[in-house]
């Protein structure tokens, strides 16, 4: 593939769910955005704004509403299930959840040699156990472990079950659905640097998905902010830290925990105030505005649109777009 085509673009990708009573749950609304081969994007915002939704919808565990999904040269988003059974083996998926993602049913050989299984990677019984065998020990667990059910493990080993089986047939693209937050503090360090360790042994591409915004600065290359199914605001990890321009970034940031006493009080007066408004009924204008400080008359009537105010940094606010 031409590594000059990002290896993931995602071109105002809409993903609207049926509430009933002709309601419509906003889930994901035009977002877009693209991955080079080998790098990290990470997605953040609190938990609801769609993230998720949005990582399920472009690997077509939803199907989109509207907008398209590129990887490498393919509209993968037209394709139908059977259509799309080859692309899969390209892109696989690390679940937030190692405790609901694993088949209880099936041992840790099986679990990781599902994907080897369903795109006939592997043509004898040996074969797949030596490739099962080497994944296990990559991801730091033995070959005795193969013969186990996943309820026999912690929730860091399944983790790493988990692991092995999405990069078992060398993925173009990893989609990280909070790859860490149901796992001990102790343990998230570990797996976020074995993954790393697969990046650069492999020239992966990640969608890292999180609400921890120091962990994804650790992560990324670059940041994508999310706010009730839209983003606010992109750009290079070390940017959205040094000058987070979007009040919604600001205040993500300022919730993040400094032992600094004195800090925290000042960083807690500009923080976020409110509930993230229902994806029914979105707000009007900027959906932030009901929670922002700064909001004005047009941000309650006009939609910001999320434009570059220099050096690659997209802001979708009317207060920095004037």
């Amino acid at each position: 593939m031409n590594k000059d085509v990002p290896v993931l673009r995602v071109q105002d990708l809409t993903k609207h769910f049926p509430a009933g009573r002709g309601k419509v749950v906003h889930a994901v609304d035009n977002v877009s955005f693209q991955i080079p081969r080998g790098k990290t994007f990470g997605l953040v915002g609190e938990s609801g704004c769609g993230k998720s939704t949005c990582a399920r919808t472009i690997i077509r565990i939803y199907e989109p509403t509207g907008g398209k999904v590129y990887l490498g040269h393919d509209d993968i988003s037209i394709l139908s299930q059977k259509e799309l059974l080859p692309h899969r083996q390209r892109m696989q998926m690390i679940f937030q959840d190692p405790y609901a993602s694993l088949n209880a049913r099936m041992t840790v050989h099986d679990i990781i040699a599902e994907p080897l299984r369903a795109h006939g990677v592997f043509a004898s019984r040996q074969e797949e156990s030596e490739r099962v065998n080497d994944m296990l020990a990559q991801v730091g667990l033995n070959r005795e472990h193969a013969s186990r059910y996943a309820h026999e493990f912690s929730g860091g080993q399944r983790q790493r079950v988990g692991i092995a089986r999405a990069l078992i047939i060398h993925p173009e693209l990893v989609i990280c659905d909070e790859p860490i937050s149901a796992l001990d503090v102790s343990i998230q360090a570990q797996i976020v640097n074995m993954l790393r360790k697969f990046q650069q042994e492999q020239a992966l591409t990640y969608l890292f998905i999180a609400h921890d915004l120091s962990m994804v600065r650790y992560v990324s290359d670059e940041v994508g902010v999310m706010y009730l199914g839209q983003l606010v605001e992109t750009c290079a990890a070390d940017e959205i830290y040094a000058t987070p321009l979007h009040p919604y970034t600001q205040g993500l940031l300022a919730a993040i925990p400094i032992p600094d006493p004195k800090v925290a009080r000042e960083k807690r007066a500009a923080g976020l105030e409110g509930d993230l408004p229902s994806p029914i009924d979105p707000p009007s204008g900027c959906r932030f505005h009901t929670r922002c400080p700064h909001a004005t008359e047009r941000c309650k009537a006009e939609v910001p649109s999320l434009k570059d105010v220099g050096a690659g940094h997209c802001v979708a606010c009317h207060l920095i777009n004037d």
